[in-house]
């Protein structure tokens, strides 16, 4: 440090602060959130936070200077979660007869109320799940208003809730359903339902999971048309608010693990658990489970459209005894604020 000139002393304590927040976000995924509610909250931008290391690397190493070590360790460390936030490559493996394609897809409600100006939307939706003809089909705020013909599927699964406005989850599946149920959520407008799909001589548990919203995207647009920029009072309010998402996130996970371990059939979970990949909670439900998009599929695996940073918080994951052959993000296709995404399995 004595060697430093003034900016660079001032630039390696910004390293320090940053590296240590970068830390706690490698530990948060194993901290319950109610203990830690307003901390959880790097794990919401720990790719931003990786980013900002890299280029402290790159700063340091074009000043041939050895604070270059701190950034290093803090990137080598986190080589893991780089791999949750971008893929650069994927394995192309041909496709087989006993493959088979979940999708799951939040379709906010087929655009009951008009979000997105085209009045086409339910069309449009059930156009693109003809074209990829998913073999089992998971949606999340589905809604019965918008008279969608999914006929093409022989069997399927819906819990609807809600008093004035009714929303709720479907399955639906090529293959014959011979159990079906759902894992109620105290206190909540969100749910879990899960199916048993007899395909050929091997049953499948499949789950469709829709958790808490952090409901942060509109307070962001206030504060954009805000000319005075993020004020005290809306930072604590949006921090207040995520951080009571991510207690109701815990529980919600907790009766989904305690549901699933009691599982006599490999499992299949989808659906919009409203946090990243380096979460406790996408660490709690995920188990030993494999994320399809990990295994297979490349790029930042977009599944939210937020203009800010490319956020994944939709997810399948399968169980060990089966092989991903391939996952796709649909991020050219808007009809909903989620992206549809799909893997291609095989037992």
């Amino acid at each position: 440090m004595k060697k430093l000139s003034v900016f660079n002393k001032v630039m390696f304590s910004l390293n320090v602060v940053l590296s240590t927040l970068t830390f706690l976000g490698y530990v948060l995924p194993f901290l319950a959130p109610k203990f830690f509610p307003i901390l959880s909250v790097l794990t919401l931008v720990l790719p931003l936070l990786l980013i900002l290391n890299a280029a402290f690397f790159i700063y340091w190493l074009l000043m041939l200077k050895r604070q270059i070590l701190l950034s290093a360790i803090v990137l080598l460390l986190g080589i893991t979660f780089i791999n949750k936030f971008y893929k650069f490559s994927k394995t192309e493996i041909a496709p087989q007869e006993k493959d088979f394609t979940v999708m799951s897809y939040n379709v906010r409600l087929f655009n009951l109320f008009d979000w997105i100006s085209d009045r086409n939307v339910p069309a449009e939706i059930k156009k693109f799940i003809d074209e990829q003809n998913p073999d089992i089909l998971c949606l999340q705020e589905y809604s019965e208003k918008a008279n969608v013909d999914l006929k093409v599927y022989k069997y399927k699964h819906i819990v609807m809730q809600g008093n004035k406005i009714k929303t709720g989850q479907a399955i639906f599946s090529k293959f014959r359903i011979l159990n079906s149920g759902s894992v109620e959520l105290p206190d909540s407008n969100n749910n879990v339902i899960f199916a048993d799909l007899k395909k050929g001589l091997d049953t499948i548990r499949i789950y469709s999971i829709h958790l808490e919203s952090i409901r942060i995207s509109p307070d962001i647009d206030e504060i954009n048309n805000d000319i005075q920029g993020i004020n005290q009072q809306k930072s604590e309010m949006i921090l207040k608010r995520i951080s009571k998402a991510f207690r109701s996130q815990q529980s919600q996970a907790e009766l989904i693990m305690a549901h699933k371990r009691d599982s006599p059939y490999p499992i299949i979970v989808c659906g919009d658990m409203n946090n990243s990949a380096y979460s406790y909670v996408y660490r709690s439900i995920r188990g030993n489970l494999l994320d399809s998009f990990e295994e297979n599929g490349k790029g930042f695996g977009q599944t939210y459209n937020f203009k800010y940073y490319p956020a994944r918080i939709d997810y399948i994951f399968v169980d060990p005894k089966m092989k991903v052959k391939n996952f796709e993000t649909f991020t050219d296709f808007k009809n909903s604020d989620h992206y549809p995404i799909m893997s291609r399995l095989n037992m």
